[in-house]
């Protein structure tokens, strides 16, 4: 043993994994990162939907948060899906929906007509995430997780990156209507997902086991809630709605911030998000290795904790230099230490009811964060505060609940995957 373990350690760790599992690796990448830039180029274009449709800024925040409530539907229904018959499925599944409903909604010819399709793009965009971090996580060598899961969770800049390009470069042709029609293009990767990807083996041997020895779990959502895993369980779903408070109290008005207190134009808006989603995507990377080296908790407690001190230097001055700067500081930082969401949650629950687990605990998280882009307006507008006020105490609140829950929460570095079953 100790001889096959000091020879995968002289093996370069991107050689170490085979075909299949890079290839799943990627599926899942694909699958998130199209994900993201359908779902934020929704953040680049509230304000001219509100003109358009002459409606309150508010009522087009209620749209964004009603997307990401409905993620939990989604969520919890892929997750049993995968539980129960793969991950790949699910995953086509929900790149389908996702891009199908942005493409509509795009034609709205009134906002309740949009306020539907959007909503609808939650149970899509939920029903990504579960089933794509256990296809990933499951399939990689235990060595480099917590970096392959920084990369993965961190091409959700990549998305925003991609729409915030988009953006600056192209809103001045084709409106917000053509911003969303290019959100069917992600549809076209499920075809390779279908030719190309591989169940994970540990699913498969756990599978055959639950069906041999008649201990088929049927209803996964429940199990997690038992008091085997029940403190688990709640660990995981405060750390997780700690993380979405904060990231939706950094990111998810940044840009009407930008638009409505500075009047800055579309370019000006666009390539901050974009230089500021590219640098946290780095730094994801960069914590990830972080998380291999120090344990999953660390790499998330760090960047937490110094982010606490750097919400201040960006959201209490009015230069917009200052501003872009400190944001652009942030996203190394607080906008990246949600590294180790694939890794840390999957390996915190047994294969049995693993996606479901995560899909769960993952997307009950999105309540909270739903929430925040209209309580945060709702202040900034009617309280006439402007926004740097209602997201700096977001933002705190998140970090300071972030680094408590876990301070609290187990370790779980060097977990390897058994396909034994654990549910009892």
């Amino acid at each position: 043993m100790s001889s096959s373990v000091a020879s995968t350690q002289q093996v370069p760790w991107w050689k170490e994994p085979t075909k299949d599992q890079w290839i799943a690796w990627w599926a899942a990448w694909l699958g998130w990162t199209l994900d993201a830039f359908d779902f934020t180029i929704f953040l680049l274009i509230m304000v001219p939907i509100a003109q358009e449709f002459n409606v309150p800024l508010t009522a087009v925040t209620a749209v964004f948060t009603v997307t990401l409530w409905l993620r939990l539907v989604g969520a919890t229904a892929s997750g049993w899906l995968a539980d129960r018959v793969g991950r790949k499925i699910p995953l086509m599944i929900s790149i389908l929906w996702y891009s199908i409903c942005n493409f509509i909604a795009g034609f709205s010819p009134n906002f309740v007509f949009l306020f539907f399709f959007r909503a609808l793009l939650g149970i899509g965009m939920g029903a990504e995430w579960p089933a794509g971090a256990s296809l990933a996580m499951e399939s990689w060598p235990v060595r480099s997780r917590g970096f392959m899961s920084g990369v993965l969770q961190g091409s959700w800049g990549l998305g925003f990156v991609l729409s915030a390009g988009i953006y600056g470069l192209l809103y001045g042709y084709i409106g917000w209507r053509g911003m969303l029609w290019i959100g069917i293009l992600p549809a076209l990767a499920v075809v390779w997902v279908r030719k190309y990807v591989k169940e994970p083996a540990v699913w498969l041997e756990n599978r055959k086991k639950q069906r041999e020895s008649k201990r088929e779990v049927r209803a996964p959502l429940f199990v997690i809630f038992r008091r085997q895993f029940l403190g688990n369980t709640l660990t995981a779903c405060w750390w997780m709605a700690s993380c979405m408070v904060t990231y939706y109290s950094i990111w998810a008005l940044f840009a009407t911030h930008l638009q409505k207190d500075l009047g800055l134009g579309p370019l000006m808006v666009g390539a901050p998000l974009a230089l500021a989603n590219l640098v946290g995507f780095l730094a994801m990377g960069f914590w990830g290795w972080v998380g291999d080296v120090l344990g999953r908790r660390w790499s998330m407690i760090i960047p937490a904790f110094i982010g606490l001190f750097i919400t201040p230097t960006y959201l209490l001055t009015a230069d917009p230099s200052w501003i872009i700067l400190g944001f652009i500081v942030q996203s190394v930082f607080a906008g990246a230490m949600y590294s180790q969401m694939p890794s840390y949650l999957t390996e915190r629950f047994p294969t049995e009811v693993r996606a479901t687990a995560s899909a769960f605990c993952y997307h009950q998280a999105a309540i909270f964060g739903g929430a925040v882009a209209p309580v945060l307006t709702y202040f900034a507008v009617d309280y006439n505060l402007g926004f740097a006020i209602p997201m700096l105490i977001g933002t705190t609140f998140g970090l300071v609940s972030v680094v408590i829950a876990l301070l609290v929460s187990p370790e779980t570095k060097g977990h390897v995957f058994q396909s034994d079953l654990v549910v009892t």
